[in-house]
């Protein structure tokens, strides 16, 4: 990841003194703008004050702990990317990956990389001004980076040829995907059968709400998000 330029502005809280100094230390290698706040309450200060391209938070903190803090900043603002950080994986948070639209969930301790994939991930965003919460229907969405599927409260687990059918579909939403593309993207180490296709098409529509998908016979399926 190359030096972002100095117009994005980011914002670490951490509550423990000694990680944020080593969070810190490893983000003024890619970039200029960093602000830190020991505490939830001090950070949403902080926030107004310097209103923060991307934010990178701890979750278990006194007072107010990391998502409560996002909720509040959620409420002013929907595109600011947020990265959460936890000791702990609980299918409370993952919903809230959903709701709060986070770009990452990572657990503690944190890798180099993944926290660098993150952190691109959120640069990708604010340059191209998107969001990794695609809304499928009132009750159903799809979080394109942390690929988890939400639909009537409840995460849908996907086979991984269903997981990346629907992301595929998802990315060229609105116009039919080939089945050549299909083919290529899905089956990209194997040759693909029209009954493969079909199983894993039957498969993937009982998880997702009814005509969401559609199919032009010829051509190949289209997703209307």
């Amino acid at each position: 990841m190359q030096k972002i330029n100095d117009k994005i502005k980011l914002l670490y809280v951490e509550d423990d003194d000694i990680a944020r100094e080593n969070g810190i230390e490893y983000l003024e290698n890619y970039f200029e703008n960093i602000y830190e706040a020991p505490d939830a309450l001090s950070a949403l200060k902080l926030y107004e004050e310097v209103q923060p391209d991307i934010i990178i938070t701890d979750i278990q903190m006194p007072k107010l702990n990391g998502l409560e803090f996002i909720k509040r900043v959620r409420q002013k603002n929907k595109k600011v990317q947020v990265i959460v950080l936890s000791a702990f994986s609980d299918k409370e948070y993952l919903f809230a990956a959903i709701e709060l639209q986070l770009v990452k969930y990572l657990i503690k301790p944190i890798k180099e990389e993944e926290l660098e994939n993150a952190l691109n991930l959120c640069i990708e965003s604010i340059k191209n001004d998107s969001s990794n919460i695609v809304k499928l229907k009132e009750n159903c969405n799809f979080d394109i980076y942390n690929q988890t599927l939400i639909f009537e409260d409840e995460i849908v687990k996907l086979r991984t040829k269903e997981l990346d059918l629907l992301t595929l579909l998802i990315k060229n939403r609105n116009r039919y995907v080939t089945y050549e593309e299909i083919e290529n993207f899905v089956w990209s180490h194997s040759v693909m059968s029209k009954d493969a296709l079909k199983t894993v098409m039957k498969n993937l529509k009982a998880k997702l709400p009814k005509e969401l998908i559609s199919n032009l016979s010829g051509t190949g399926y289209k997703i209307d998000a």
